[in-house]
């Protein structure tokens, strides 16, 4: 799924006032956050996913893995997190075309 320009601005409107749900710690991507990152998307769509790595390389890998696994898309990434959206069958946002 790829989203267009106008598609991603609303998006980050959206995203705006929410609060991470998922927060990586010292054990970095596990099986076990990679589940709770699927359960977030899976009812809400749009999460922010917080990644606390000190090297900045490490972070993106980081990243470019959850957004790989997940089957989402990046909305944006500011400083330590990341913005994912994923539509659900629910299709709780609907996007402008």
């Amino acid at each position: 799924m790829t989203l267009n320009n106008k598609q991603k601005q609303y998006l980050k409107g959206l995203a705006h006032s929410l609060k991470p749900v998922v927060l990586l710690g010292q054990h970095g991507l596990t099986e076990g956050v990679l589940a709770e990152i699927e359960l977030a998307l899976n009812h809400h769509e749009l999460i922010k996913v917080k990644v606390a790595a000190e090297d900045r390389e490490v972070k993106t890998l980081i990243m470019d893995a959850i957004v790989r696994e997940t089957n989402a898309v990046k909305v944006q990434t500011i400083g330590h997190v990341l913005t994912l959206y994923r539509a659900s069958e629910l299709k709780k946002i609907t996007l402008p075309r």
